[in-house]
């Protein structure tokens, strides 16, 4: 490092996007795949192009219960004047002219007819059936491959499959497909004042290491929750080293620039520091390096600062390594209760409850697509400061970011408000 940061301080932070996109510079994509039951790839990402092997439906099908029919054979006909054809047996493998066969909702049309006549249509009458409505080629038919084309391409490598997806996928006959393996993130909690339970003075139970290992397993991810490290140089400098096999290698804790925040300097002598301080609050104190091609996410001590990072630079950061990239978090409209403040020049996260307007709770859309405030749930945030109060985040619904340009936020303001725990 080019300079000694214990007695400079963070005199320069970086911007929040600014320092996000350094990170993802550093960041790639892993190439490890692995072939996976449909049915198990819900969330998983696509390695590889998927195409379908057979259309969907993979023959005519009726798209109603009625008669399957010859179009030719029911020209003309109508209430006064029906069409009098003669009766197939029920799913009758082919209709000649002059024949109709009775077809339910999705079943196969026979071979020869064209068309189906709506059951509602039609009056069996002994061996035949008159057709009170004229019918064109291909009505109430779904083609073969209406539904998916034969050799279409259906997903493209880097998609996230949802539920939706599966469906479709064993729709087409396939049984199993190659996704992307987890990235794998060596999360590292470090600190001599941490312990496991029954905290002396001094003292602090170990919770970041334990959060932001489950936030990975949410976030697609598999974490490597490996124990307590004190704060020794020699004894990060190995803990860190042992686990740049990883895609991201995260600590927690030691990011700042005190006496005991060693992190930074393990970091640049087993690489290169890339950013040591952001211009965010609650959690300026970040430190995102690179050590032998690995990015290494430092985030702070503090538990609410800890999340917040984590949301904001590790879930980019392993989602890139899992060959694909983070979504926004899902939004809802509110109103704030009550003033927020903030420093400009640096982006804040105020943490919020959220809680139903009188009259009538869910926001709703005007005409012209805005939300109407009146019917907005309220915002209220749960502290305005505090980085180590981690109730203030755990007990909140999300939290609504102001902007570096903003000075605070006002009561009445409609806000939204970043539902962080919502989406993976």
């Amino acid at each position: 490092m080019s300079h000694d940061r214990r007695e400079s301080g963070f005199k320069r932070r970086t911007r929040v996007a600014d320092a996000r996109a350094t990170l993802l510079d550093a960041a790639s994509p892993h190439d490890r795949t692995e072939s996976v039951p449909v049915e198990s790839a819900d969330g998983r990402v696509v390695a590889e192009p998927i195409d379908a092997p057979a259309p969907v439906p993979g023959y005519d099908r009726a798209a109603m219960d009625g008669y399957a029919v010859r179009a030719s054979d029911t020209f003309a006909a109508g209430d006064r004047s029906p069409a009098v054809l003669a009766a197939k047996p029920a799913e009758a493998d082919a209709v000649a002219p002059g024949e109709a066969a009775r077809v339910h909702t999705g079943s196969a049309v026979p071979e020869g007819a064209d068309a189906v006549v709506m059951i509602e249509q039609v009056e069996a009458v002994g061996d035949e059936v008159e057709v009170f409505d004229a019918v064109a080629t291909g009505e109430n038919v779904g083609e073969a491959g209406e539904d998916v084309a034969d050799g279409q391409r259906l997903y493209e490598p880097g998609h996230v499959l949802r539920p939706s997806d599966l469906g479709l996928l064993r729709s087409v006959g396939l049984d199993r497909i190659r996704v992307r393996e987890p990235p794998e993130v060596a999360v590292i909690p470090t600190g001599e004042e941490l312990v496991e339970s029954d905290p002396g003075p001094g003292e602090v139970i170990e919770t970041n290491g334990l959060t932001v290992s489950r936030l990975v397993e949410r976030w697609g991810g598999e974490a490597r929750y490996r124990d307590v490290v004190t704060d020794d140089s020699d004894a990060l400098r190995e803990a860190v080293a042992a686990d740049l096999d990883a895609d991201v290698v995260v600590t927690t804790g030691g990011s700042s620039v005190g006496e005991r925040d060693l992190i930074p300097e393990v970091v640049d002598g087993l690489g290169e520091v890339l950013v040591h301080g952001v211009a965010l609050k609650p959690g300026h104190p970040m430190c995102l390096g690179r050590a032998e091609g690995t990015p290494v996410v430092s985030l702070p001590g503090y538990p609410v600062a800890c999340i917040v990072n984590a949301a904001q630079f590790l879930r980019p950061a392993m989602k890139r390594a899992g060959g694909t990239d983070a979504e926004p978090f899902p939004t809802r409209r509110a109103t704030l209760s009550r003033k927020v403040a903030s420093e400009p020049g640096v982006r804040t996260f105020a943490r919020v409850s959220l809680s139903e307007s009188d009259e009538g709770g869910n926001s709703t859309e005007t005409g012209d697509g805005d939300a109407d405030d009146d019917a907005l749930p309220t915002a209220t945030p749960t502290r305005a400061s505090g980085s180590g109060i981690l109730s203030s985040v755990a007990l909140a619904d999300g939290w609504v970011v102001v902007p570096e340009p903003r000075e605070g936020l006002d009561a009445g303001d409609p806000v939204d408000v970043e539902l962080w725990e919502v989406t993976p």
